[in-house]
Formats: structure tokens, C-alpha cells, sequence
């Protein structure tokens, strides 16, 4: 830790730095800082000086950052806002936590933030940030505790919990299924079929399930269920949706189930988190409550 100090600057050289970076003048840094120019260009010096190598180029009253220099603001700029977030989250709640929990968009709005009242009324010293990912991340470059998962039980670098499998359903609205009048599996091969990005195959699953799949699947992509649902009502086709998501609009009818034949997802949501977090006391609490609602057993 010794070794590492010596080459760790002090705040107030990477705020002039930061500063004169992103605003590529010393004279504007020094009127946001409330400091001098000559005070500022001294403390980049100095900073040039840790580094071993210069920061900007100087040319006559103009700075501009070097290669390296531009390198090296891109990473003390992202430094600076996780000191500054982790500042803002520890004043908001300076006693019991907080949780960074990555969500997917969909789950996240329709199953988890209905339900998250009640954690919170349950554990009222805890702060829970939301952040939307739609695929597994690196936990050790993302400012997240924890993950909501869909897929394998597996994400490098991380433990998981099972939390619930899913079923799908092929669903539409109401004039698509007059006009089409499906009756048996492969009556839907001719309507138009939208697909979800995350899952390109679900489609091809769900026809060789009912021995109905003849031809190469085409049709419209989207990257969430939310937007894929919204095509679906608007008549644009037919989505292959988790029916548990939808269930508000297959009750007012938006949408309608084109044939009562669902399919189980072969993956699973799960809970998942950096080993360095188990023991986390926020994490801990939310796991314990989040596998309680998936499986349906109050707390």
C-alpha cells in the first residue's frame, strides 16, 4: 500500500487536471476552481512531473492534451465520478447502505419495482440505485453490488441464485387474430413474427416443440420485451412473450394469446453478484427477500 501512495496524486492536482482537460484551457479550469492560471498550470506541472511525462502541449496561450494526456483524463474523469457517486449514496444513507442493483428493463418494471415498496418498508435504512443492462457486465468495471440475470447459470467472476423460470406465450392483438385465424401451430408461419434480440431462437424452439418448423424464420428485431410487446398490440405481428410480463395486458385484452400453447424458457432469472459483495449487508437483505418473492413465500 506504501508503494501505491507514492504514485497516487493529490485530489487537488486531479481536479485542476480534470478540469484544464475538459475544458482545454488552464485560464478556464483556474475560473471554475476558483484559483488562479498560474496556480493551475503549477499544479499540472507538478502532476507532469509524478507522471514523468507531459500531460498537454503548449503552444504559445493554447494548451492541448497529449495522446497520452487524453488517456489518462478519460480515466480520472470516471475516478472522479465514482468518488463523487459513492459520496452522494453514502450522504443519502449514511447508516445502513446502498444497493447498486443492474436490472433488466422489462423484469425490472413490470415484476421487481412493483414489489420493492415492500422490501424498503422492510429494511428502511437501505437505498437501492437501479441501472438498466441487458447482457452479463465485468462486476469490476461497473459500479453495480448486484445483477438480475436471464440465462445459464453461469457469469464469470460471479455467484449466482436461482430466483424462477418462466413460460412463453405467442401472443397478438385481437385483429390480428381475426384476420388470421390461427388454429394449429404452423398457421402462424403466416403472420408476421417478432423477435427479441436476446433470444433469436426462441421462435425455432417453440415451432420444433409443436413439430410445425418447415422454413427459415424472418420478421422484425427489438432489443426489449417492452417494445416487442407494444409491435405486438400495435398489430405488427406476432411476439413470443414470458406470460408473467404481460399479464396485465392479456387481462384488458391489448393482448391475446394466438394459440393457448405456452413453452418454458430453457433459461432462468437469477440473482447475481461479485464474491467480494456476499457479505454485504444491503446485498444480503435483498437476496433473502428477492428469493422469497420469486418463489412466491412471504416474508
Amino acid at each position: 500500500m506504501s508503494t501505491a501512495r507514492r504514485f497516487l496524486p493529490s485530489m487537488s492536482l486531479l481536479r485542476a487536471f480534470e478540469a484544464a482537460a475538459r475544458l482545454q484551457s488552464f485560464t478556464a479550469a483556474a475560473a471554475e476552481l476558483n484559483l488562479t492560471q498560474g496556480a493551475i498550470s503549477r499544479q499540472i506541472r507538478v502532476l507532469e512531473e509524478l507522471l514523468g511525462s507531459d500531460l498537454f502541449l503548449r503552444e504559445r496561450q493554447t494548451v492541448r492534451l497529449t495522446p497520452a494526456g487524453e488517456t489518462y483524463a478519460r480515466e480520472i474523469r470516471e475516478a472522479l465520478r465514482r468518488i463523487s457517486s459513492a459520496t452522494l449514496s453514502f450522504r443519502a444513507n449514511p447508516k445502513s447502505g446502498t444497493l447498486n442493483l443492474a436490472i433488466l428493463p422489462t423484469f425490472g418494471t413490470r415484476w421487481l419495482a412493483p414489489r420493492l415498496p415492500g422490501f424498503l418498508r422492510d429494511n428502511p435504512g437501505i437505498t437501492i440505485n437501479l441501472t438498466t443492462r441487458l447482457a452479463p457486465f465485468d462486476f469490476s468495471l461497473e459500479q453495480a453490488d448486484a445483477a438480475i440475470h436471464f440465462g445459464g447459470p453461469d457469469w464469470p467472476g460471479a455467484e449466482l441464485e436461482f430466483l424462477m423460470s418462466e413460460t412463453v406465450v405467442p401472443a397478438c392483438n385481437r385483429s390480428l387474430l381475426e384476420e388470421y385465424k390461427f388454429e394449429k401451430p404452423s398457421d402462424l408461419l403466416r403472420a408476421p413474427l417478432l423477435h427479441l434480440v436476446s433470444r433469436p431462437d426462441a421462435w425455432e424452439r417453440w415451432f420444433m416443440m409443436h413439430e410445425a418448423l418447415t422454413e427459415p424464420l424472418h420478421g422484425m428485431l427489438f432489443d426489449q420485451f417492452a417494445t416487442a410487446a407494444q409491435a405486438a398490440i400495435s398489430g405488427l405481428g406476432l411476439a413470443l412473450l414470458p406470460e408473467f410480463l404481460i399479464r396485465d395486458e392479456l387481462a384488458r385484452g391489448d393482448l391475446v394469446r394466438a394459440l393457448d400453447m405456452p413453452m418454458k424458457s430453457t433459461e432462468q432469472y437469477y440473482l447475481a453478484w461479485p464474491s467480494n459483495r456476499s457479505s454485504y449487508a444491503p446485498l444480503m437483505a435483498f437476496r433473502q427477500w428477492i428469493v422469497h418473492e420469486a418463489q412466491g413465500v412471504k416474508l
